[in-house]
């Protein structure tokens, strides 16, 4: 349980855990963005977790190329909301598993060193116009995420390779290079995720759309 206190502008969260050993051992000192600092026990809680991801251990910024070879838990929860949200939207559930694996390794607390945050690695605009009230609650990220996949796949008429390049750099960069733009970190985002969807599946080079035909 944790209590929050205010003196003289100084928030201080301390703990009230009964035969808990001293509080000066447990205590995370967090500095939010107006500069108010924050003691606290919980460093996990959201409202900390949003603050100062670094705080969280679970929730320090993983790279892609890290949480790409870190196997998503088999969390049965997890993946039965991988296909109801899957099933929910018309989407493949392998293809969901494939972002959520490229993108946070399954870690619904993750965050990017760009903002990115939770399972499919909405940024914070993004999740507010997809509605996402809570991008650490992995069902709300999930159905957010997997909704905006979908539309992008719609957007570019079932082409898969195109979909992902838009998801990871965004529409107005696949617009401006008219394909798959080429930055390397897309390019090996999407071949990532197409290798986990299905080594049959991943083309040995990504396709590049002819100039005046890309459904933008």
């Amino acid at each position: 349980m944790t209590r929050a206190l205010r003196l003289g502008g100084l928030a201080i969260a301390a703990s009230v855990l009964v035969g808990a050993a001293p509080v000066e051992a447990q205590l995370v000192r967090i500095v939010d963005q107006d500069g108010v600092v924050h003691y606290t026990n919980e460093p996990c809680q959201p409202q900390y977790r949003r603050l100062a991801p670094d705080a969280c251990p679970e929730a320090r910024p993983a790279s892609q190329a890290e949480a790409a070879t870190m196997p998503i838990p088999a969390s049965p929860p997890l993946a039965r909301e991988i296909e109801r949200a899957a099933a929910r939207h018309g989407v493949d559930p392998r293809l969901v598993e494939a972002v959520v694996r490229v993108e946070s390794g399954g870690n619904s607390a993750a965050v990017s060193p760009k903002g990115a945050q939770g399972l499919m690695q909405l940024m914070p605009a993004r999740a507010a116009a997809l509605g996402v009230r809570d991008v650490f609650d992995p069902v709300a990220n999930l159905d957010g995420g997997v909704r905006h996949l979908r539309d992008l796949l719609a957007r570019y008429a079932g082409n898969l390779s195109l979909a992902l390049a838009a998801y990871n750099a965004g529409e107005a960069a696949v617009r401006a290079h008219s394909g798959i733009p080429p930055y390397p970190e897309t390019r090996e985002y999407v071949r990532k995720v197409l290798a986990f969807y299905g080594a049959e599946r991943a083309p040995a080079r990504l396709p590049q759309p002819k100039p005046g035909r890309l459904p933008l």
